[in-house]
């Protein structure tokens, strides 16, 4: 395209050379005329937003964004999105390093990101914003285009002026994937591009090479977005998807029978009382572990699940598992079609807030569940994270080093429920004539 036909540096070609002395490495190559510059940032805006994903997220700016979430949120999932839409939209206008967000899903990571683009595509920056898979397609598909060539799209790629790659982690591991993917990063991290990515994984999940680039604070701010999925339930908001709390939530300390009704020893009626206040007690302050044992349907479960609810209630949030369900969820990330993998699904219950295990001891005993079950509760011993147990098997049948933790009273409360079972003192319904 020519240039302006008045323009007293190329006279309307569009192109000029600079004066160097020969040797100079540009000596003798044309150069956009400043007559077309802004002619030539167009086009490249155009491109890049033809391939880019922009055009379906117009919505997703930091006006629709709700910076404090749903008014029910618990105050620090407010505290955490609010903190990183003010980072966003600073970040949009000085697009100064690299920005990772990361967070599971729902919690506003891509509304954000696309929030970036938006605000500086509307600046007239040179952005592109994509999912990793697309982009990867894209490059594919440059294979077999007659449009543009591979190194053409790539060159469009590693060099746009603002970069954002949403969903990171979610593409597909061949090496070409994973080589493309750190040619593009690295490329941009030498020569400190503005690049915003989105993940819900953890840094140790990722690539090597691109992972030491993440961690390098002088160009990368790592923000963690902590809220749960905005698409979820309002009621379920603090619940993990691997617990089962929901349904428990009829099982309160409001509707826990302490069976004055029923003929108890007077032993018996104290133990259970005590049995519930200590639940009670730890319910409104998690501190340390209690282990609630006796016979079935002796009320185990409803006092953890009324810990459980309790806590959730305040804003917190709760995993309430049983032990085989949860050996269950972990034998599952084996699959080849799982979309977790299975030391992720470990660390989100390890490291759950407050985790409470039911039935304890009423899994399959072999060796892999004694030691998964053994590396999560050593961990929680050690990190002293609050933690619930049920089981109705006593201590000389569980795992000894199991026991040995449950029997440190500087951590663990016990509770042996010595009544029988509701279900043996409920009466019997007469049957119709």
């Amino acid at each position: 395209m020519a240039g302006d036909p008045a323009c007293p540096h190329c006279h309307g070609l569009g192109y000029v050379r600079r004066d160097l002395p020969m040797g100079h490495p540009d000596f003798g190559r044309l150069e956009t005329c400043v007559c077309r510059q802004a002619t030539v940032r167009s086009q490249i805006r155009d491109r890049l937003y033809s391939l880019s994903q922009l055009g379906e997220l117009q919505r997703l700016t930091f006006d629709t964004f709700q910076p404090r979430g749903r008014p029910n949120l618990p105050a620090f999932n407010q505290e955490s999105l609010e903190q990183a839409f003010n980072l966003c939209r600073t970040y949009a206008h000085d697009l100064d390093g690299w920005l990772l967000l990361q967070g599971s899903f729902g919690c506003g990571k891509t509304h954000l990101a696309a929030s970036i683009a938006n605000e500086a595509a509307s600046l007239g920056i040179p952005t592109l914003f994509l999912t990793v898979p697309d982009l990867l397609d894209s490059l594919r598909a440059s294979f077999d285009s007659e449009d543009v060539s591979f190194e053409d799209r790539f060159d469009q790629i590693r060099r746009a002026a603002l970069l954002v790659l949403d969903d990171f982690g979610t593409q597909s591991a061949t090496e070409w994937a994973r080589e493309r993917l750190f040619q593009i990063l690295n490329y941009r991290y030498i020569n400190r591009l503005p690049t915003v990515l989105t993940t819900n994984l953890a840094l140790d999940e990722l690539d090597g090479r691109i992972r030491s680039r993440l961690n390098d604070s002088a160009l990368v701010r790592q923000v963690m977005i902590q809220a749960p999925d905005y698409r979820r339930a309002s009621e379920d908001i603090n619940h993990h998807e691997l617990s089962s709390l929901p349904l428990h939530a009829k099982q309160t300390f409001g509707t826990f029978r302490m069976r004055d009704e029923e003929k108890l020893t007077a032993d018996d009626r104290a133990n259970l009382k005590k049995a519930f206040e200590g639940a009670y007690a730890f319910a409104e302050d998690p501190q340390g572990w209690i282990v609630l044992m006796g016979d079935h349907g002796t009320g185990k479960t409803h006092l953890a699940a009324a810990i459980a609810n309790l806590h959730a209630s305040q804003g917190f949030p709760v995993m309430f598992v049983p032990v085989p369900d949860l050996l269950d969820h972990l034998r599952a990330t084996f699959s080849p079609t799982s979309p977790i993998t299975y030391d992720r699904r470990f660390d989100q219950v390890r490291d759950a807030p407050l985790l409470v295990l039911d039935d304890l001891g009423t899994q399959s005993s072999t060796a892999w569940a004694q030691e998964k079950l053994f590396q999560l509760l050593n961990h929680r011993y050690n990190a002293t994270l609050p933690t619930v147990i049920t089981t109705s098997s006593t201590l000389e049948k569980l795992d000894r080093r199991l026991t040995s933790r449950i029997i440190d009273t500087r951590l663990c409360t016990v509770f042996a429920i010595t009544a029988p079972s509701y279900l043996e003192a409920r009466p019997r319904r007469k049957r119709k004539p």
